[in-house]
């Protein structure tokens, strides 16, 4: 029995045949490395790009956004887990890098227009080679293509992406490494892939608030001393969370607590907003 290795996050799943990694999109068929989720989409809308949030990129603009099921993080806290904590199983429709395109290239034509394509809703580095796929016709047809991540993938993995890609905003989800035990990630990892997508493309970053656990002053003034040693100029959205899934228990974060936050960020970034509120 053939045990395959999945090389594309930090995970690195060992797959037994017919075994699906923690991230529910990829699994090792008959010894075979296999996508999922390739082409299977749970979401589609054209949204204003402002809800990315991408907030200086395109202003007024709006994009089709798509997303597919799975996450390779673990928040007890996401906001969208009815399909990034689902699998092959959900309901989906089958919608090739070509179609999609196609849909995309369709509706700058009409009111009130179209940059392209976003990949978001669930995390869609574990759709991987769709992206890929995607991105590259898009770029063909003098398409956008936005990424809405976690950011959590092999530092190389996500190089080679990046000439594809456009624009993304990426979640840091908190600033210590006891954070990202907590979300089953790697803080590390994050802020690699941030500083390359930082050097290759329009990027910002969001992090929500989460009571009791990366909700400290002293948390932020350190994520925006990190921010800040790329560029002062990345926009940070700094956004209120409500509870959701796992973390029903916990009370919506204090719209105060977001303006303070907001406020330290403020003393070493240019561009800081505050979300949900």
């Amino acid at each position: 029995m053939s045990v395959l290795t999945c090389p594309l996050c930090p995970h690195a799943c060992r797959l037994k045949d017919q075994a699906v990694g923690i991230c529910r999109a990829r699994a090792n068929l008959n010894g075979t490395l296999v996508s999922l989720n390739y082409g299977r989409l749970t979401s589609i809308a054209l949204d204003p790009i402002e809800k990315k949030p991408l907030y200086h990129f395109h202003p007024g603009s709006y994009i089709l956004s798509v997303g597919s099921f799975g996450c390779n993080l673990r928040c007890p806290f996401c906001q969208n887990h009815q399909i990034s904590m689902a699998d092959h199983t959900c309901s989906s429709q089958e919608v090739s890098p070509q179609s999609l395109v196609n849909l995309a290239e369709r509706l700058t034509h009409e009111k009130p227009g179209n940059l392209g394509v976003a990949f978001t809703y669930n995390e869609p580095l574990v759709s991987y080679e769709y992206v890929l796929d995607t991105s590259r016709l898009l770029h063909e047809r003098q398409l956008c293509a936005v990424l809405v991540s976690n950011g959590y993938l092999k530092p190389d993995y996500f190089r080679a992406l990046l000439p594809y890609i456009d624009a993304m905003n990426l979640d840091l989800k908190g600033f210590t490494p006891e954070y990202y035990r907590y979300v089953k990630g790697d803080l590390d990892t994050v802020r690699e892939n941030i500083r390359s997508a930082c050097a290759s493309c329009h990027t910002e970053l969001t992090t929500l608030i989460v009571p009791g656990h990366n909700d400290s002053p002293e948390q932020m003034e350190e994520e925006a001393k990190f921010i800040a040693s790329i560029s002062p100029e990345i926009p940070l959205h700094i956004s209120r969370f409500f509870p959701r899934y796992r973390e029903q228990h916990l009370p919506p974060t204090d719209p105060e607590l977001i303006e303070e936050l907001c406020e330290v960020a403020r003393g070493y970034l240019n561009f800081v907003y505050k979300g949900n509120c």
